[in-house]
């Protein structure tokens, strides 16, 4: 398949790089890696439209935007990645790394992910975070909720770290196909890979911890249906937010029953944690 990678230089890069790229992940654009200045994103040729490129870059007139256009023929696509795309170190335990890199005997866990879509490979800042606040929890013999999993690299740790049975939800097709692929390739035999959305969950499951990393809207919308399967003195752990957004969460978990514990930032991005009363 013929690519298009579209170069984009962006200022000021912090926060609207990580913007952007989740705006063009919405609409078609599959893979992305990030630069010093900004990041290339990656669609199929014949889904390429730059009418949309332009009205998605359009909208956030608080920075600059430059880009530029290159086919990449499908012969070379495999190069492109393996030249662009590096491992992730997170906090010195967790290595997450693709099939053209090597493990990394220093770290605790290393993680295969195919590196098909960025978020779930913890070059983003809300997975790199939920991976460290997962690092953080005590997993052994726990039930897992992993809403809008993406790669599933949530869910792996959560079962290298001895949760008992992980259920990982996305509602993208590619994503659900990706996750499967890389439950697989980590020998994981608890997590079970769902095709939809909080629609999924009902009374009669129950978990220890939910891991939520989507973004504010679906999150203030979707909190009570994961709060209600989640068992009392639960852990609850949510990202895909900035740091402003973090009253309006508070408020409306905490008139769920939860209670606010702690929450990292990095890039202005944050992850959160509550306990269930």
């Amino acid at each position: 398949m013929v690519y298009i990678e579209i170069t984009l230089d962006v200022n000021p890069l912090v926060p609207f790089a990580d913007i952007i790229m989740c705006e063009l992940g919405e609409v078609g654009y599959e893979s992305f890696v990030s630069t010093s200045t900004g990041f290339k994103a990656y669609i199929p040729k014949d889904l390429y439209n730059e009418n949309l490129l332009k009205q998605t870059l359009n909208v956030y007139t608080e920075c600059k935007v430059k880009y530029s256009i290159e086919e990449i023929p499908d012969q070379n696509w495999n190069a492109v990645w393996e030249n662009s795309h590096e491992p992730v170190m997170v906090e010195d335990f967790c290595w997450v790394y693709a099939p053209f890199h090597g493990t990394n005997n220093s770290c605790q866990y290393n993680i295969l992910i195919e590196p098909k879509m960025s978020f779930g490979t913890a070059h983003h800042s809300t997975t790199y975070m939920m991976l460290s606040l997962i690092r953080d929890e005590e997993m052994v013999g726990k039930r897992v909720l992993d809403m809008g999993s993406g790669t599933g690299v949530l869910s792996i740790l959560a079962e290298k770290r001895g949760a008992k049975h992980i259920e990982a939800i996305d509602n993208d097709e590619w994503a659900y196909r990706n996750a499967l692929e890389n439950v697989e390739n980590n020998n994981c035999h608890n997590i079970d890979v769902l095709l939809g959305d909080a629609s999924l969950l009902t009374n009669n499951k129950k978990f220890d911890i939910i891991i939520a990393n989507i973004n504010r809207n679906i999150l203030l919308r979707d909190m009570h249906r994961y709060i209600n399967v989640l068992e009392k003195g639960g852990t609850l752990l949510l990202s895909g937010f900035y740091s402003h957004d973090i009253p309006s969460i508070q408020e409306e978990a905490e008139k769920l029953g939860m209670k606010f514990d702690c929450h990292k930032e990095r890039n202005e991005w944050v992850a959160c944690r509550f306990i269930k009363m």
